[in-house]
């Protein structure tokens, strides 16, 4: 399965109250097990900077990881970026395949 990473910032109607952001978290969670249980959670931050969180995980396909974010964005509290992640090694895999010039 390929890894994604997934960037969240929550709206400040979400914030204006950080005991609901608990509930919302579960409420998307088990949104996610239902519509895509074949995803794999490796890693949750809560990250400083322009987003509040950090997710990392593991999709069968890029519709798959695109379903994650849609679910994340369909409660209205967040807007979130999400990109495919490659291994390091597998890139310099890739990378040495390309001739040099």
């Amino acid at each position: 399965m390929a890894a994604y990473v997934m960037l969240t910032k929550l709206s400040p109607e979400a914030l204006a109250r950080p005991n609901s952001v608990e509930k919302l978290e579960r409420q998307v969670e088990d949104r996610i097990e239902k519509e895509c249980p074949e995803v794999k959670w490796l890693a949750n931050y809560a990250v400083l900077g322009p987003f509040d969180y950090l997710d990392v995980f593991e999709a069968p396909d890029t519709d798959t990881a695109t379903k994650v974010s849609l679910i994340v964005r369909s409660f209205g509290h967040a807007t979130a970026e999400t990109w495919l992640a490659e291994p390091w090694k597998k890139f310099l895999e890739v990378a040495s395949e390309i001739r040099a010039r």
